[in-house]
């Protein structure tokens, strides 16, 4: 730093408006993940499902300008925020792709570095995601990737099959089922899938985080449950009953409330960080 111009002043607006940026969901999952990257200089690096901006942001800053980091994202809102960011932030090296991670518009053995924060849970074709890592990573690249797991807030699946038991809708629970599978594979399969696509998987690391409030209701109407997980858990049940199967799990969360001085949520993760070895190396 040569000069106060360097300096950023904590009463500006425009400064307030960005610093505290990073969602609380996002937060556990990225900061253990930032924690496994071996960071060097002159890389080339990529973030699979970077949405509003992390750890895409975070990545480029602590990389510095001899590297390079692109982000891959379909979603056009959560891009529009992040090139925001990009620009108040005066990160000079991420580059920008609008697109599906099915299909990443880079060279094969282009990238050092992947990194997915949650990002592949929400892929619609898993294998061919790991697939196209794999084809742009080189030999000896790291891919880190944070991943919730399929029992990810089952306090909530659990009163919801409760629910649906008592309102005989047996056929709807088995769509429970299939809606975790869909979000959250198991960490067997997740792994398998790794190895089949070349990499090698180094390390896991377990953790947890959890959401707690102080009933059913207030569970129900917290603005990110309502963004990122209301609409799907609704989607589960027949449209025609969602309103009634809604107010039978908001009363039975309440009762438990009652019981135990809260409803919590629990978010269990894992951290995979893996390597693309070399086809001739062996890491039995």
């Amino acid at each position: 730093m040569s000069n106060n111009e360097d300096y950023l002043n904590l009463d500006s607006p425009e400064n307030v408006r960005v610093f505290d940026e990073l969602p609380l969901w996002s937060a556990p999952f990225g900061l253990r993940l930032l924690e496994q990257i071996r960071l060097k200089k002159n890389i080339a690096a990529l973030d699979i499902g970077f949405g509003a901006g992390f750890p895409l942001t975070e990545l480029a800053m602590r990389l510095g300008k001899s590297c390079t980091v692109y982000g891959i994202d379909p979603w056009e809102a959560a891009i529009d925020r992040t090139e925001e960011k990009i620009i108040h932030y005066g990160i000079s090296n991420i580059r920008i792709i609008r697109g599906n991670a099915e299909e990443i518009p880079l060279e094969n053995g282009s990238v050092d570095l992947i990194v997915s924060n949650n990002g592949i849970n929400n892929v619609s074709d898993l294998n061919g995601v790991l697939a196209e890592c794999s084809r742009v990573m080189r030999v000896n690249g790291q891919f880190v990737l944070s991943v919730n797991l399929d029992t990810t807030m089952i306090e909530f699946y659990s009163v919801m099959e409760q629910a649906l038991t008592n309102l005989n809708m047996q056929d709807d629970i088995k769509k429970i089922k299939e809606h975790i599978y869909s979000k959250r594979r198991p960490l067997g399969e997740m792994t398998s899938l790794l190895e089949l696509n070349g990499f090698w998987v180094r390390n896991i690391i377990q953790d947890q985080f959890s959401y707690q409030f102080t009933d059913g209701s207030t569970l129900l109407q917290h603005f990110f449950i309502r963004l990122a997980f209301l609409p799907s858990w609704k989607n589960i049940v027949q449209t025609e009953r969602q309103d009634e199967v809604f107010e039978k799990i908001e009363a039975m969360l309440n009762e438990q409330a009652n019981r135990t001085g809260h409803c919590r949520l629990t978010v269990p993760f894992v951290i995979i960080d893996c390597e693309k070895p070399d086809r001739k190396s062996s890491h039995d």
